[in-house]
């Protein structure tokens, strides 16, 4: 099939042109942007030469400080100083259940703010004030204007976290060339395409472990084209998770029931620091309130195997969703913070019986993997190779039933259009919901309800009749728009989706494993329904024929046709798919002799009145 170029939004209309475009990797602990420089990948630092801008953001009474300057109020006033906001992006105060020291405010269902002593902040403020720092950097470094950037996002972003980002990007004054999913920026970065023997296919496993999130993808390079053949992850795992793993076990150790907000905020300070250290030596001091602890390598491997078992389970899910085994993965990468502890290199060694990939910077590989893709999308080369990134879940709509139609499948490489026909279920239908869905069952009840929209204006006409095209369209950034229109009218409605609240960690691992667990209990429940559906319809077109040609039947007709009629009433209120059928065709025995009748009594009357000689004639 012939791939069409098609310009990226932003890209260069002037092929000569260099323009500035930098890549941002806004991530939980710490973000960080870069650029080309004479043709190589560099990542910015500040006047102070440091490269790393931690995602922290301080609004006191008198001031407001952001990165490195915002970090000794971590411990002096933790309840005004905003660290791990990424955690926070798209998603409702509800799904919000981890421990942090701040006072959310708004609905259970709609995404919150921070009460600070500077007033409400919602989390795509304070991200957006974290990518204008970056933005100023490069502008400062570059001595430029920035004319386009492309941010990453972990692969598992759903709809609401990946609009909250681009709102946040908006907010911050860039244009968003496109959100870049992090393993993919990753892949990029190691030229991986340039290192193998192009007459092969080669597949990697990106695995990015980072300050509040968990992801991995499999990527497929075949001829000039990256694509992710599966993703998975957690959108609440991360280096984060580590330490208040170490903060419990050192509640433990010192049989502490619970500490304050300051001292909580004290203490996760020192995990950190303690994690981070073991990267370099055997056993550290940890220091808790009056007391001090000892943790080496193998204790903190111990405390952290939960978390880590969570990855590895992640890691095998993909691998199965890719239909791969262990002996296809050419490399391991390894992305994000966390991957520099000794503990995570072995963990990730053992599964795949391979030494993994580790030789750029793991806190800067995505930035400059976007960096590289940034520059090509803004038009200033034309190397590189294709894209394709896949949906994390499944987008469907509701039909009859209750039932799920799957427009759009999980794992579809991405951007993406699909359209399908759809029509009425009743005579004279002049208007139709469309209820989005998102989810990997067959019933809409076990799946999460996007949007909703009305087409109206169709036609009157018989049910069946009436011919409704739907088309689903995600972009590069993994937005959805869906679109409905009647096809002799041309009346025509549609909906971006938008939600205001992204999924919880828990919920989008129950929606992928129940599409397991639940398959074929999902696939007679299927069948049932349609089944059902199928014989009310008979049944409705049965009552419509009989209110106005019942005169064509003898008694004994009538009687026979109600029997069977409430026979079948009667079974679609039970489960038994052969019992439905049954009476189905035993409706139909009675039916089909009432059509004829309908049909001759049509014929007839169309006959009435006109010779022989009129039928030749028109001939």
């Amino acid at each position: 099939m012939a791939l069409l170029q098609i310009a990226e939004p932003g890209q260069s209309s002037a092929p000569h042109e260099h323009r500035i475009a930098i890549g941002i990797d806004l991530g939980t602990t710490h973000s960080l942007v870069a650029t080309i420089l004479s043709g190589k990948a560099k990542v910015l630092h500040d006047e102070q030469g440091r490269v790393l801008l931690p995602s922290i953001a301080y609004y006191g009474v008198n001031q407001t400080q952001y990165g490195d300057e915002a970090k000794p109020f971590l411990t002096a006033d933790p309840k005004n100083t905003i660290v791990s906001v990424k955690r926070f992006m798209g998603r409702s105060k509800a799904d919000i259940k981890f421990q942090h020291p701040y006072t959310l405010v708004g609905e259970d269902n709609q995404m919150p703010a921070f009460e600070t002593a500077q007033g409400r902040k919602t989390p795509v403020e304070v991200s957006a004030e974290i990518l204008k720092q970056l933005k100023d950097r490069a502008e400062a470094s570059l001595k430029n204007e920035v004319n386009g950037a492309v941010i990453t996002v972990p692969a598992y972003f759903d709809e609401a976290q990946r609009q909250a980002t681009r709102d946040a990007a908006q907010l911050a004054g860039l244009n968003v060339l496109r959100l870049l999913n992090e393993p993919t920026a990753a892949a990029v970065a190691y030229g991986l395409d340039q290192e193998t023997n192009l007459a092969h296919d080669h597949n990697y496993v990106i695995y990015d472990l980072g300050g509040g999130t968990f992801d991995v993808s499999i990527l497929r390079f075949s001829q000039g084209v990256f694509e992710v053949l599966a993703t998975g992850g957690h959108t609440a795992l991360g280096g984060d998770d580590l330490d208040r793993l170490i903060v419990k076990w050192a509640k433990k150790e010192l049989n502490i029931e619970q500490f304050d907000d300051t001292e909580y905020a004290h203490i996760l300070v020192a995990a950190r620091k303690a994690k981070e250290a073991l990267t370099d030596v055997e056993s550290v001091h940890l220091q808790v309130l009056e007391h001090s602890l000892t943790l080496d390598r193998a204790t903190f491997e111990g405390i952290i195997k939960v978390a880590l078992d969570k990855t590895i389970s992640v890691c095998k899910r993909v691998l199965r969703d890719a239909k791969l085994e262990l002996s296809d993965i050419q490399n391991v990468v390894l992305v994000g913070g966390s991957t520099r502890s000794y503990a995570v290199q072995n963990a990730v060694r053992d599964v795949f019986a391979q030494e993994p990939l580790c030789t750029i910077n793991p806190d800067e590989v995505v930035a400059i993997g976007a960096s590289i893709t940034a520059n090509q999308l803004i038009g200033n080369t034309a190397d590189g190779a294709l894209l394709l990134d896949v949906t994390p879940l499944s987008f469907g709509l509701e039909t009859m039933g209750g039932l799920v139609e799957r427009l759009i499948s999980r794992n579809t490489a991405i951007p993406v259009a699909r359209r399908q026909e759809f029509t009425t279920y009743q005579d004279g239908q002049t208007a139709m919901l469309i209820h989005v869905v998102q989810g990997e069952r067959d019933l809409v009840e076990h799946c999460r309800s996007l949007g909703r929209f009305v087409l109206r204006g169709i036609p009157p006409m018989t049910a069946g009749q009436a011919r409704i095209e739907v088309t689903f369209q995600v972009d590069a950034d993994g937005l959805l728009t869906v679109s409905a229109k009647e096809t002799t009218s041309g009346v025509h409605a549609q909906i971006d989706i938008k939600p205001s609240y992204g999924l919880a960690d828990s919920d989008m691992e129950r929606l992928l494993l129940d599409g397991y667990k639940f398959a074929e209990e999902d696939k007679n429940l299927r069948h049932l329904q349609e089944t059902k559906v199928e014989a009310k319809r008979e049944l409705e077109a049965l009552e419509q024929a009989l209110k106005v040609d019942a005169h064509l039947l003898t008694n004994e007709q009538q009687v026979a046709l109600n029997a069977a009629k409430t026979s079948l009433e009667a079974t679609l209120e039970t489960t038994e798919i052969k019992a439905i059928e049954s009476a189905v065709e035993q409706l139909k025995i009675h039916s089909d002799a009432f059509a004829a009748a309908r049909m001759n009594q049509h014929i007839d009357a169309a006959l009435k009145g006109t010779k022989l000689d009129d039928w030749s004639n028109s001939n």
